[in-house]
């Protein structure tokens, strides 16, 4: 059997948690609560206007004509605003709530250990930030407010019943213990059903999210059927949960009408008899009925509003989630405002996974400062991983890595990274301008920019575009071609000017022609930096001043091109071969790296 599920914490908790981000409009809330008492209050008074026109306003003369329909309109102006009012002020509460949220999380995002993004998907963080967050914000401020006006309602109303019969009021009473544990009940199965039906909705997102990235190796493969049955799955799941979701909610009204209607039913029948024996005029009457059949609006709303408020708070709780449950980057305080890059790697070993060996292994390699050393060897060596240790996007097992004689933990992360520079095959460009992909977020000097493209070799491109600089390059700059691409990686890195350089398969996926003009742009950016290369083609790295093997996390060979020929080792081999293993694309350490 499996486990219970926890049972959700006290509402009044959880409600503490939301506060500081919905608390901070003091103004707004105040009015918002003054015209939710005001509208409220105005509720009695229309069965209370009833009693005198039915009294005496059938009587000749007894009552003037225009006071009751007077007092009406002033009745329902009062309201009307009142509930103007409050719906502004609940508007203002709700998106400045939702901003600070959201940008909180979205800061978050921005410094958040990377693990992060191994565990959770890109749809899965958009979904929580973009919509959740904001369809929670909105069912829980409008809801709580709905709960307080529709509160005072129920007071006010019973208040006046107390007043008009306090006996029939008593049989009232006795429907809002019967209300309160149907809410319990219902409220603790909403809030397991909707924390399920989160997942469902990450889940189904996800292969979404998979199909369009993977759209034409699916087609491909003729792997339609297979993915339209997975989804087929999650949606039945995510439909059945929602069911389930519904029935709970939708129980609560008519079983709170019927609990209702029980009580007028006694209410009516107890009146009558009392007419007969107390004298009790018509007004009286249908005063009452009228103020008690009022109380089934407010009571179904009630009724209503646990289902919102669980809904609301669950999603907010998950943007809190993110926010408050995951660990920033953490950096040291040294910082240089240009590193020499040099470089030591001492007995550092990298293990993603216990059962999987290390993925680097107790490896020892000094770079000198604009040195070029060149990382190769099969898929799976530690290339990758020994370069992504340098800016931590990976933190080592063990051992020790220093920069300038600094161990890297002891940099400030800011610091830390702006001394390096990547171009790698994976080139990622935002939704921009080529202007803003090359300087990204770094002051913007267009004469700088321009000297950038043009020694990437993409000068005469850029100045056919009809913007220029300003041309957006679309989604990833598909638009642009892979070479293209790749020298606008190369045109960032030179206008970042970091002294240390990292080259990963910076031309593996590129023609003949589009590499030499990669090439003479590479050799420009690595002019006078310390660089480290990683290549699939041998010819691309026999210039460099030393040439580091690698094979299974461990350096087997040094030694400059020529050198390592005459070892007739490793390197030897794959040099003979034209090409050594090919690296098929596989999860980045990023995504593999323990938290």
């Amino acid at each position: 059997m499996s486990p219970e599920p926890p049972a959700p914490p006290d509402i009044k908790t959880r409600l503490r948690r939301v506060w500081p981000y919905f608390g901070r409009s003091w103004g707004s809330w105040a009015i918002a609560v003054l015209a939710t008492v005001v509208a409220s209050a105005t509720e009695p008074m229309i069965p209370a206007l009833l009693k005198p026109l039915l009294d005496r306003g059938f009587n000749q003369g007894s009552l003037k004509l225009w006071v009751v329909p007077a007092s009406l309109l002033l009745l329902f102006g009062i309201r009307g605003l009142a509930g103007f009012l409050a719906q502004m002020a609940l508007a203002k509460v709700t998106n400045e709530g939702l901003q600070t949220l959201r940008r909180r999380m979205f800061e978050k995002l921005l410094d958040a250990r990377l693990a992060l993004f191994g565990g959770q998907s890109s749809s899965k963080l958009a979904n929580t930030i973009v919509y959740e967050v904001y369809n929670g914000s909105s069912m829980l401020v409008n809801s709580l407010m709905s709960l307080a006006r529709d509160s005072l309602t129920l007071l006010a109303l019973v208040g006046y019943l107390l007043y008009l019969n306090w006996k029939l009021t008593l049989i009232v009473a006795l429907l809002f213990p019967a209300i309160a544990v149907v809410m319990k009940t219902l409220s603790r199965r909403l809030y397991r059903l909707t924390r399920a039906s989160q997942q469902a909705t990450d889940s189904l997102a996800y292969v979404v999210e998979e199909n369009v990235l993977a759209h034409r190796d699916v087609r491909l493969h003729g792997a339609q059927a297979s993915q339209s049955f997975r989804f087929g799955e999650l949606s039945e799941s995510l439909r059945r949960l929602s069911m389930k979701t519904t029935v709970a909610s939708a129980a609560m009204t008519p079983i709170t009408q019927m609990l209702a209607a029980v009580a007028l039913s006694a209410v009516i029948s107890v009146a009558l008899l009392q007419s007969t024996s107390e004298g009790a005029t018509v007004g009286d009457f249908v005063a009452f009925v009228t103020a008690m059949l009022m109380l089934v609006a407010p009571i179904k709303h009630l009724s209503e509003v646990a289902s919102p408020i669980t809904r609301g708070l669950a999603a907010l709780e998950r943007g809190m989630d993110l926010v408050e449950g995951t660990p920033s980057e953490a950096g040291g305080t040294y910082t240089s405002p240009r590193a020499q890059g040099d470089i030591r790697f001492s007995g550092v070993t990298v293990v993603y996974t216990p059962e999987g060996g290390p993925a680097v292994d107790a490896l020892d390699l000094s770079i000198h400062p604009g040195e070029t050393v060149a990382l190769v060897g099969a898929s799976g060596s530690g290339k990758t991983t020994l370069v992504n240790l340098l800016p931590r996007f990976i933190e080592p097992t063990s051992g020790d890595i220093l920069l300038d004689g600094v161990r890297i933990d002891q940099w400030d992360l800011a610091s830390l990274r702006a001394q390096f520079a990547v171009v790698s095959q994976h080139v990622i460009m935002l939704n921009d301008t080529i202007a803003a992909n090359v300087v990204l977020g770094r002051p913007l000097d267009r004469a700088k920019v321009e000297r950038c493209l043009q020694a990437a070799n993409l000068a005469q491109m850029v100045a056919g575009l009809p913007q220029g600089l300003d041309t957006l390059v679309g989604h990833n700059a598909t638009q642009l071609s892979g070479g293209q691409r790749q020298r606008l990686a190369i045109a960032r890195a030179l206008y970042k000017d970091a002294p240390v350089l990292i080259l990963d398969e910076a031309t593996s996926a590129l023609d003949a022609e589009s590499e030499r003009a990669v090439q003479e742009a590479l050799e420009r950016l690595m002019a006078n930096r310390t660089t480290l290369v990683i290549a699939h083609r041998l010819s691309t790295v026999q210039h460099a001043n030393r040439i580091v093997v690698m094979e299974a996390g461990r350096i087997v060979e040094t030694g400059s091109h020529a050198d390592l020929l005459l070892q007739d080792g490793l390197y030897a081999r794959l040099y003979r071969l034209g090409l050594h293993s090919p690296e098929s694309p596989s999860a980045s350490p990023t995504e593999l790296a323990p938290s």
